[in-house]
């Protein structure tokens, strides 16, 4: 894909999406700089990168640091934050410092260094348990947990910025995105995660509910696309759109398929829903893929494979 800029900067950058951004950055002869206070991302991430980037350990609440890191970049990916929904639950107040006043510094050390545009990664998560589906981006949002508010506050500041200041902001609102590097050691991983890991542990996994709840899960390599085209594309600025797949899989078929994949043939245990779960979710991509030409190249097997493959030598090379 042809990019449009030249110095990018990744916030959390050693995380999950972000290391696959940065991946995706240098593949591309684009300079990166990363910021990372590594309290979720890992260095093994970039290990292979680690003389091709810039990396700053530090946190997106230090504006001095920022200061001294995006001069010079036309573009911010910001994909740093607290991304658990339960974490979010259990401390409002801290997590909101980070998602919120931490993305609003970000948007504020853009400005002042002449950054052209920021692309941030929000969350389906503001839709709430609106019964609609699919889910577009029409719909009044409906938060139901802080993080989910804390996505929208991050959103409408973004909105503000290219009219008061010039500052061109595009909007992602992800859906439930799995791959390769996702932790499988926080107790807030995704469930393709905690599925994987305990396929390939051989043990029983947990489902918070009856199973039958829908997620459109995309593969991260999906989001990388959408991402480099929210950062080049024209005349999106200050918009919001969906990345996901536009298709839906329930928590029971899920963990069916992760058996296949790895031959696991144990039943799941069922545990109460837990508060702030949303019970359906699907992308209507319709706009994303007339504004930023984005059409996800992943289908569900497709992306389950490697993921499990990445897993299973995860979880080979802790127990050498």
């Amino acid at each position: 894909m042809k990019i449009s800029f030249s110095h990018a900067l990744v916030t959390g950058g050693a995380g999950f999406i972000g290391s696959h951004i940065v991946d995706a950055l240098v593949e591309s002869g684009c300079t990166v700089s990363v910021v990372d206070n590594l309290s979720t991302g890992h260095l093994s991430n970039l290990s292979h990168l680690k003389d091709r980037i810039r990396f700053f350990e530090g946190d997106i609440r230090d504006g001095e640091l920022l200061s001294k890191i995006i001069p010079g970049c036309d573009i911010v990916f910001h994909e740093a934050a607290v991304v658990s929904v339960p974490q979010t639950v259990e401390a409002p107040v801290e997590s909101a410092m980070i998602n919120e006043l931490g993305t609003l510094n970000i948007l504020e050390a853009a400005r002042k260094n002449r950054v052209r545009r920021v692309v941030m990664a929000s969350s389906c998560a503001v839709y709430g348990n609106d019964p609609r589906l699919p889910k577009h981006e029409g719909l009044s949002p409906a938060p139901e947990s802080p993080y989910a508010v804390q996505k929208l506050t991050g959103e409408l500041y973004a909105g503000i910025y290219p009219g008061l200041y010039g500052l061109e902001t595009v909007c992602l609102r992800y859906f439930n995105v799995y791959g390769p590097r996702q932790d499988p050691d926080s107790p807030y991983s995704g469930v393709i995660s905690i599925f994987m890991t305990k396929a390939a542990s051989k043990q029983q996994p947990t489902i918070f509910g009856d199973g039958r709840q829908n997620r459109d899960f995309i593969f991260v390599k999906d989001v990388v696309k959408a991402n480099l085209l929210a950062g080049s594309v024209d005349g999106v600025v200050g918009g919001v759109f969906n990345v996901g797949t536009g298709k839906s899989i329930s928590l029971n078929d899920l963990w069916e398929n992760v058996c296949r994949v790895s031959g696991c043939s144990l039943e799941p245990a069922y545990a109460p829903r837990r508060a702030g779960d949303i019970r359906e979710s699907v992308a209507d991509i319709g706009k994303a893929e007339s504004a930023l030409g984005f059409a996800p190249d992943y289908p569900f097997e497709r992306g389950l494979e490697p993921t499990y493959r990445w897993y299973r030598e995860t979880l080979s090379r802790k127990i050498r």
